[in-house]
């Protein structure tokens, strides 16, 4: 009995120092990871300098503009007052908005029900039609430019918003193909419940489709937003009053007319760039979301 108390206390000491000597498997994943995270925290940091830089010096007092050094002696709100009270920035923005948003609802709507099509309805040539549709998408936009600003012209619509947004009401191939592709996750089983209980084509996509693919929605608003707050060239083809400016063009004549006084610019650089940060984070669950799991089949 001695022998086998000895044995046991042998075999479990052993145990014991094999489990010490015995490396831990979650500390390799976990130092990697920690790397990963460090890796990336100093690429964002490294990206987000130019914009630290430009906030920082919008909020330097004007005579301090010139002056060495990131941080302002003091914290200082002139330069954004000034930009409101002698630029149009609150109209600009109003603008911008109306624009944006208008262009963001056109393309959803127009997009979605094409993409519906594509992806759920059966008719002869639907894949060369498709191929079509993607090849509008090669064809670079300044091809285009003359003919359509001669057709919005013949229409009376230049010097209005009509020509920046009411173009998205036809598509945008880029949009189709990412919308097609979600709307192939979707199991048929739902389509042809929905059948038998006698709903027709839209009323699938308005009640099934359209909330389902929420997601890819939400992608497809932020990237849009994005392209029509930024555009510049198109404001400055169709619009010559100044009060229908938008953001983007606004700012582009602050520099001439206010040549010389950066702090103003640098504000309202940071006051344009502020609605897409603050759209980005709203939406940023459902983006990340459109963005993986679209194309997943197809």
């Amino acid at each position: 009995m001695a022998v086998n108390v000895d044995a046991a206390s042998t075999v479990r000491s052993g145990t014991h120092q094999a489990i010490r000597r015995d490396p831990d498997p979650r500390r390799g994943p976990v130092f990697g990871q920690i790397g990963l995270y460090a890796a990336l925290f100093g690429l964002s940091a490294l990206f987000m300098l130019p914009f630290a830089w430009l906030i920082l010096s919008s909020l330097k007092p004007p005579e301090e503009i010139y002056a060495g050094g990131w941080w302002p002696s003091t914290i200082s709100t002139e330069n954004y007052g000034d930009v409101f009270r002698n630029a149009s920035v609150g109209r600009w923005l109003f603008n911008s908005f109306i624009v944006s948003i208008l262009g963001v609802i056109a393309v959803l709507f127009s997009s979605s029900l094409v993409a519906y099509g594509f992806a759920r309805l059966r008719f002869r040539g639907r894949s060369q039609l498709f191929a079509l549709v993607m090849a509008t998408y090669l064809l670079p936009a300044m091809v285009t430019f003359i003919p359509t600003f001669l057709i919005w012209n013949e229409l009376g619509a230049v010097n209005t918003f009509f020509p920046l947004w009411a173009g998205n009401l036809f598509g945008s191939a880029f949009y189709i193909f990412m919308l097609r592709q979600f709307l192939f996750t979707i199991p048929q089983d739902l389509v042809d419940a929905a059948r038998v209980d006698g709903a027709g084509y839209f009323k699938i996509y308005w009640s099934i489709m359209l909330p389902l693919i929420r997601p890819a929605l939400a992608a497809i608003a932020v990237f849009e937003f994005q392209a029509k707050w930024n555009d510049f060239f198109t404001p400055l083809i169709y619009i010559n009053r100044q009060e229908l400016y938008t953001m983007a063009l606004g700012l582009a004549t602050m520099k001439d007319e206010f040549d010389a006084q950066w702090g103003m610019w640098m504000a309202a650089s940071v006051i344009m760039t502020v609605p897409m940060i603050v759209l980005f984070f709203l939406a940023q669950r459902y983006f990340v979301e459109g963005i993986a799991t679209t194309g997943l089949k197809g």
